[in-house]
């Protein structure tokens, strides 16, 4: 592939994922068949000015930001994932991974642990999924779990994509069919 050919295909990637670094980057080229070097992306990330910059977090949301979302018309549209985090009685903090369909309000999995990676999140999807099957959209926070590798091979595999919101300020990240 030529040259300006991938500087706009980066540039693309990074316009609808701001908070992307050139190894993720990479990644999405590969996936989309582009046989380049992760050194010739880091060069043209730079090139093109799209260094990652440490922000400090807006604490104030404002709900416009989260106009894309839409009713689910049917079972397995749409799941939303998060943790509920709580205490035991022994003082040992707990973890609980909740799950639930955003149509009919009921939740598939209510996972406990004491503690979460990403490779528990994948292994507690799939048990759901050979059971309920495969939702078209998954809504997560940015929490490290849900940004994790794991996660994303995971999607990738399922026929799942990673979108985000075009505005710049990626609250959630979305994960669609």
């Amino acid at each position: 592939m030529t040259r300006p050919l991938s500087r706009v295909r980066i540039k693309d990637i990074c316009e609808t994922r701001v908070r992307y670094g050139y190894r993720r980057v990479h990644v999405l080229l590969q996936r989309d068949g582009w046989a380049i070097n992760v050194k010739r992306v880091h060069r043209l990330y730079r090139e093109l000015r799209l260094q990652l910059r440490n922000k400090t977090p807006k604490r104030r949301v404002k709900a416009k930001l989260r106009e894309d979302r839409t009713e689910a018309q049917q079972i397995n549209e749409t799941w939303a994932m998060n943790f509920v985090h709580g205490q035991l009685a022994t003082g040992r903090n707990i973890r609980v991974l909740t799950i639930v369909d955003t149509f009919g309000r009921f939740s598939p999995a209510v996972d406990p642990r004491l503690n979460y990676r990403g490779e528990d999140v994948v292994m507690t999807l799939e048990r759901i999924c050979s059971t309920v099957g495969y939702p078209k959209t998954i809504r997560v926070d940015l929490g490290s779990e849900f940004i994790s590798r794991d996660l994303d091979i995971w999607g990738c595999r399922a026929g799942l994509l990673a979108a985000g919101q075009t505005d710049g300020q990626q609250l959630h990240r979305i994960l669609q069919r």
